[in-house]
């Protein structure tokens, strides 16, 4: 067992993420702890970098701004498309994510986030793009990076 957490450690944390009006968006309560090597990128980045000096049994709370979590929300990555471009074993509805490809890009995860008069807008983004995420951290066990 390793006192301290660094680069390279193997991690246990429970975490519950929220936004900053409070609302839960992710719990790794229900499911169990989340295993992860610090800094090998499995994470968003401002997660790993905040847990970086905590001890086991340490808890803290923790605010990433979107440059070190999810990115900004980039608008261009939004469209429209009338409902009958999409092939006709698609049944559209809100929240469902397509994947888009041509050769003229490499394929792109999309969601439908909106579906009005025959047109269905599409969205790009990381659905926590452009947010702050507060999260409530508890390491539960570290690994030291040497013992792996």
């Amino acid at each position: 067992m390793k006192n301290v957490i660094e680069k390279g450690d193997t991690v246990l944390v429970h975490y519950i993420g929220k936004f900053t009006n409070g609302t839960t968006f992710d719990s790794s309560k229900e499911r169990g702890p989340v295993k992860f090597k610090v800094g090998d990128g499995s994470l968003i980045n401002g997660f790993e970098k905040a847990v970086v000096g905590m001890k086991a049994g340490d808890k803290k709370i923790i605010e990433i701004l979107p440059e070190n979590g999810y990115g900004p929300y980039h608008a261009e990555l939004v469209s429209t498309i009338k409902a009958s471009q999409l092939p006709p074993h698609i049944k559209p509805q809100i929240g469902l994510e397509l994947e888009l490809s041509s050769d003229e890009f490499n394929p792109i995860s999309v969601i439908i986030t909106e579906m009005k008069n025959g047109e269905i807008t599409l969205d790009g983004n990381h659905p926590l793009a452009g947010k702050t995420l507060v999260f409530e951290v508890e390491i539960m066990e570290i690994s030291n990076k040497k013992s792996m």
